[in-house]
Parts: structure tokens; sequence; C-alpha cells
């Protein structure tokens, strides 16, 4: 699909803006009487509440608005105490004892006890990989009394503060053991934290506005520096507001006039116009780049096909996918981008001549035939309101057609597409074969974390690979004595998955975000809320 014709509808967007802000559509919002409100347009609408059921990002940055973790993570990676007050280590490693800060206290009232810590762990555990890792090394979590909870492991575990402070998709957070013991695979409907805003169960219209209140009774660690997850979260504004706004127009129109100070994903056409307001500024959201990938369903045809499954990659052009999520500025995206995000040191290039060799639709197509594709109905579901997963599921319908698949496109909003992506079953039966979406730096940066990495079958994310030498490499991952051992493995992970396919690296870019210039302050790596404040 040539890129002019994907996006031709932003293009006269930005045509009819040449003349001024004035010749877009305007959104009101009604102004609050005082100026300590934070309005933004997220990525996507909010439509789940459980940030352990789904690994959505939008429902990630809900979680770190309410919820808080035992540790954090800074800006390089390294483990702070957040929730925990410190912790001592036993038995040569083999007993780690937490104890909580003073006055910590969840917004129903109630306070934060190591109970609560050891359910809510408990239950990320299940689902999350990092988590699932430590559950296999550990004997026995428990709360010794109201204030510390004890890991009993089987052998010293190094990486668990760092496990505990997961930043990305699914992190450790800390919620009410009512709730937390909630099974991990149904979801929470209550939102109730302990961190540094309330969500405001009252204000919830799903597909129209989000708002979070300041919790009062919130009190920061009193030592370190705002990065990333770690250090002081400091909240400067009283209210903040999610705006979900599907029409681009409508929200760079909202952003120029100061009725929306934060727009969270403006496509590329919108970055251009927003760049020649001197009131608005363009930044990455993230100074590393996030990963969008193609992820195939394993259990079912056509996909459960090895040899079909790389037959996708001849056709597979990452430049296409980024141009059409970035544009065709070449700083900011990546098309040689393999497993890991590019920049951390468990990037490679392994095996990739399969992705960054010569292009070619024909051999893609010939591959097809040599696999015994006959015919079968291939369905792709994808978005059509959040940026990047649209624009690739855009591009990737384009190329099964061209490929020759009989194709099925459904095209829905977010949260219908993330429900859709938990099915088992066949097609025929309401299911899917592949879907697009996107991943943070933190998600790849390594293995411990990786969710599209694993290959434990049922077990594994949506999809549900089973690979059981990416499980076994994995597993040493961990083990691993020094850094250049880590990378000898993350390249023998990278070979057997550009083998294997869980699934298909299409490109890395930087999300770009748009921020009222009267805004400073803000925590680099995610739409976090502390930190920043209007001047």
């Amino acid at each position: 699909m040539l890129r002019r014709d994907l996006l031709k509808t932003g293009a006269a967007i930005g045509g009819a803006a040449i003349g001024g802000a004035t010749s877009l559509p305007r959104f009101a919002i009604a102004q609050p009487a005082q100026n300590r409100v934070l309005k933004m347009v997220p990525q996507a609408n909010l439509t789940s509440l459980d940030p352990i059921w789904t690994t959505a990002n939008i429902t990630r940055n809900h979680g770190h608005m309410i919820y808080d973790t035992l540790y954090g993570l800074d800006s390089q990676f390294r483990p702070q105490p957040q929730m925990a007050a410190g912790h001592v280590s036993e038995d040569g490693g083999r007993r780690i004892i937490i104890t909580l800060r003073d006055g910590l206290k969840f917004h129903d009232g109630t306070p934060v006890l190591a109970k609560d810590a050891v359910a809510s762990v408990s239950r990320w555990m299940k689902r999350n990989p990092f988590g699932q890792k430590l559950a296999s090394l550990t004997d026995s979590l428990t709360a010794l009394d109201d204030k510390r909870l004890q890991f009993s492991l089987k052998r010293p575990f190094p990486l668990l503060f760092a496990a505990l402070g997961q930043v990305s998709n699914s992190p450790a957070f800390i919620m009410p053991e009512r709730l937390a013991s909630t099974d991990a695979f149904t979801q929470i409907r209550e939102a109730v934290g302990s961190g540094p805003f309330r969500f405001k169960a009252d204000e919830y219209n799903s597909g129209s506005m989000v708002v979070y209140t300041r919790n009062a009774d919130y009190v920061p660690v009193s030592s370190g520096t705002p990065s990333l997850t770690a250090g002081p979260k400091i909240v400067h504004f009283d209210r903040v507001e999610w705006h979900i706004i599907t029409d681009a127009a409508t929200s760079a129109a909202a952003i120029q006039t100061g009725e929306i100070d934060w727009y969270e994903q403006p496509p590329p056409e919108i970055q251009q116009l927003l760049r020649r307001n001197r009131n608005v500024r363009i930044e990455a959201i993230d100074p590393l780049p996030l990963t969008g990938i193609l992820r195939f369903n394993h259990l079912h045809a056509p996909f459960n096909n090895k040899k079909l499954r790389q037959a996708m990659l001849p056709a597979i052009s990452q430049s296409d996918f980024m141009q059409a999520i970035v544009g065709t500025d070449p700083a900011n995206f990546n098309a040689a981008t393999g497993f890991f995000t590019p920049g951390t040191p468990m990037a490679n290039d392994a095996a990739m001549g399969a992705l960054t060799g010569p292009r070619s639709i024909d051999r893609a197509k010939a591959l097809m035939q040599e696999a015994g594709y006959d015919n079968e109905v291939m369905r792709l579901i994808g978005p059509t309101d959040i940026l990047a997963p649209s624009a690739m599921t855009q591009v990737g319908a384009d190329l099964v057609r061209r490929m020759g698949f009989n194709a099925d496109i459904v095209l829905t909003d977010w949260g219908t597409t993330v429900q859709r992506r938990t099915s088992r079953e066949p097609v025929s039966a309401g299911g899917w074969s592949m879907l697009f979406t996107a991943f943070s730096s933190f998600d790849f940066a390594n293995p411990a974390a990786h969710f599209p990495l694993r290959g434990n079958g049922a077990g594994a994310w949506f999809g549900w690979p089973d690979i059981p030498k990416l499980e076994e490499l994995r597993d040493a991952w961990f083990e691993a004595p020094d850094l250049a051992a880590e990378q000898r493995l993350g390249r023998e992970m990278q070979e057997v998955a550009m083998d294997e396919l869980p699934y298909i690296p299409v490109g890395a870019y930087l999300s770009l975000t748009a921020l009222r210039s009267n805004l400073s302050g803000r925590v680099p790596g995610l739409a976090l809320y502390w930190g920043i404040k209007r001047d």
C-alpha cells in the first residue's frame, strides 16, 4: 500500500489547516474555574481497568496512575524502593524480607498491609513473564506481620527487585487483598490502589471520559530524583482528565487552542501541523523506540504451519510499516529491528537477513504454495482508533491481499480488539489468525518481561506459541554470569525466533507526543503524570 493512499485523509486535514488553527474544527471542553487540571487525549480508549489481566498500554498507563509498586525502576532500569522502606537478605540470599513504608493507605481508606502485597504479587506472578520466572524459584511468599513480607527462594535470585519494579506491561501493582485474590485470568472491575491518583469511577464513561484526582493521602518517597517510576512521585495537578477523541483534527484543534494540554499520539501529518504552533512542542515520549509486531495465532490454521509463517518474511518491509506510523523521516524509525529493542545491549543482527534482504511478494507467494496453503480463511483483526496498531493493520491488510490470502479483515475499536485477541477458538468459531500491535522499549529490552518471545504454549501471550527451545534459552539467560553471556544467549534466542516466528518484528519507532509549551517536568518513558506541571 502506498503511504499517500493510506494517509490521504490525514494529508487533507493538514492541507485544510494551512491557513491556521481556526480552519480546523473546534472542540469545546468545559473549563474548570481553577487551573490545576491537566486535560489530555490518550492513545486509546480505556476499556479494561485490570493491568494484570491485559497487556494493553492504555491500561498499564492507568495502572501507574492509581497503583504503586514495592520497587520502582529508574531510567537506567535500576530498582529503587517505592512502597518498600527496604529489605534484608538472609540465608545466603534465599530469604528476602521486605518492609513496607509507614503511612501507606489505599484509596478506600484502609491501610496497606503485607497481606495485600502478598496477594497482589502472587496474582501478578501467574500472568507476567518475569513474575512466572520468580514464581518458579519461590518456595513461599508470606506475610510475617502487617509490615513485612517474606520470599523464601529455592536459590538466590538477584533480579528479584527488578522484577518487582517492572515498568512495562503488567507491573506488580499492589492492590487490596480482596481484589488481588481474584483469579489472575478474570478481570477486576474495581480500581482501588494507593498511588498518587484516585480513579473517579463515578465519572468514568468508556469511550468519552476518564478522570483521576490527586490522592491527598499519598506520601511520596522522601529521597531520590524522579526517574521513570523511581524517586518521589510529586503531583502538581488536582485533576487529570482523559478525553477520548478519535478524530485527529479535532484533537489538533483542541491542543492548539489550549482546550487540551497533551495529545499523546498525534499522527505524522498532525505533528507537522503542530510544529508550526509555538504554543505546542513535539517530543519523544520515550528516548528508546517502541517495536511493532505481527503476531500469529499458533493454535489454528493457517499459521499453525511454520512454513506458512516463514512465507511472510520476504514480503515484510519494515520501512512500509514504520512510515505509516511516523512518516518518512528515517530519524524516527528503525527498519532493521530484531526481537530486542534497538539501542539496548540485547539488540543484535542474528538471522536478520530474512528481514533486511531483498523484498519480494512473488517469493512470498511461492513459499505459500510450497507450504501447502489451501485458501483457508485468514482473519486479521485490528483497530481503527489507535495510531500505531491501526496504521500497521492497514499496511498488513493490503499486504496479505496482495500475497493471495483468503483474507477476512475485521476492523473494530481497540477495546474490542483487545477483548477479541483472548479467543482461542478457530476462525470458523470467531477466532483470529493475525494481529498487529506495538510494545514499549522496556518490554523488549531483554527476555525477562518479553511477553511475545515466550514459547510456553498455553501459558504464553495471545497467539500461544509452543517453542521449548526458546524457553530453554530464556532459562539459561537468567543464569548468565555476565553481559557477554546474556548477549550470546540473546543472539541464540533471536536465531530460534527467526526460524519459529512467534511473531515478526515489523520495525521500531519513536513515539512522538504533543504538549502545550507551558508544561514542564514531564518524566520521560511513558505517559506519567507526576512531575509534570504548568509553568
